[in-house]
């Protein structure tokens, strides 16, 4: 039977360096994986050709960036953490509306070299960007009342992990058993050796007062975070586990049905669970060594019913101004989101082959700690 990925294939065409040859042996579990378990649809296989070949685009023009000039450390980071569709994506887009923070926008993230000059180069990229989210929006009706996303707002860094093909982006799109058990144990310290690399280079227009980022997976690597950035701080947003694996597993689902001729919702269910469950507990371990100026806590429930006063508590332990232009931001941004119209997003663990019990017992230790 006739692979179709393989890594030669992936490589194929690449001319220039790609740097240090971390990124092949997790390219080929996650080759070999897509080839064994997926029946992918004619769209499936040129996405996923088109996803690693840019990946690895950017890694090679990342590299010759680094190769040719010198950088200075790049500004200190703040990571919103916690389980996805938890409400990181809320407190990360409250967040954003401070001046202080800087995050990638998703051109940036997806088409980031050469480093754009000026202004008509930038929007040159973000008409480029939104051609290709208009079309993944078509195939996946769904995404819209899942996860917004437009070229030209911040976006999480879940997608600079690809550069070093590490990343739980491809557990989304397909059935990878092999890949994700890799994902588990494999060494993250050379995924934000690149993530680093990567924030020095968009410096390159100026530098931030603070990076602000985020990406769900962060939970499961804060010593390699700090070994990157040995100053960096973390907001810790905490959700009832039962309401945040069943609407991953309706996110992952939608996202697979759109590359792949049939999904095991089963599969799914029993996927997310584990995995996230392995990235939290390696978390919830290590951050017993976090100073309490170094990380804050904040439950779902507290933040959505009084999210700017959250925001405050949050700046005044990490030390952080909060300037009147921020609050009357954000005041703005809450009241012009409560006059959209909200798109539905219906799911149920049922639908997984899962129940209350399972998620409790998977997480049982984490709930009892935040009384869920």
């Amino acid at each position: 039977m006739k692979q179709q990925f393989t890594v030669n294939s992936m490589l194929r065409g690449l001319h220039g360096k790609l740097g240090e040859d971390d990124f092949i042996e997790p390219l080929e579990i996650l080759t070999h994986s897509l080839n064994k378990h997926n029946k992918f649809n004619q769209f499936g296989k040129i996405a996923f050709n088109h996803q690693l070949k840019n990946r690895l685009k950017v890694r090679r023009d990342l590299y010759k960036l680094h190769h040719e000039n010198k950088f200075e450390e790049p500004a200190d980071p703040v990571f919103v953490i916690g389980l996805p569709r938890s409400g990181t994506s809320i407190l990360f887009n409250l967040l954003s509306l401070d001046d202080a923070h800087r995050s990638p926008r998703y051109w940036e993230i997806m088409h980031p070299f050469p480093i754009t000059k000026n202004t008509k180069e930038r929007l040159k990229r973000e008409k480029k960007t939104n051609r290709e989210l208009k079309l993944a929006k078509t195939l996946i009706p769904k995404l819209r009342a899942m996860h917004t996303i437009r070229a030209e707002t911040p976006e999480e860094c879940e997608q600079i992990a690809t550069i070093n093909v590490r990343s739980f982006v491809y557990m989304c799109m397909a059935d990878v058993p092999e890949y994700i058990a890799y994902l588990k144990n494999c060494p993250f310290d050379t995924v934000f050796k690149w993530h680093k690399r990567f924030f020095q280079a968009l410096e390159i227009n100026g530098k931030p007062k603070r990076w602000l980022l985020k990406d769900p997976s962060h939970i499961g690597h804060l010593p390699e975070i700090l070994q990157a950035y040995p100053n960096a701080k973390f907001i810790h947003i905490h959700r009832d586990p039962t309401e945040s694996v069943a609407s991953f597993c309706s996110l992952t689902k939608n996202v697979r049905l759109a590359f792949s001729k049939k999904v095991n919702t089963d599969d799914i269910g029993n996927t997310v669970i584990d995995f996230w469950n392995h990235n939290l507990r390696k978390g919830m371990d290590y951050r017993k060594n976090l100073l309490n100026d170094q990380i804050v806590d904040v439950t779902y429930e507290d933040f959505i019913s009084s999210p700017l006063n959250q925001i405050k508590s949050i700046y005044m332990q990490l030390g952080f101004d909060m300037t009147i232009e921020t609050e009357n931001n954000i005041e703005n941004y809450l009241y012009e989101d409560q006059k959209k119209t909200k798109s539905s997003h219906h799911y149920s663990l049922a639908e997984f082959g899962l129940n209350e019990k399972n998620v409790k017992d998977q997480f049982r230790d984490y709930m009892l700690n935040y009384d869920f």
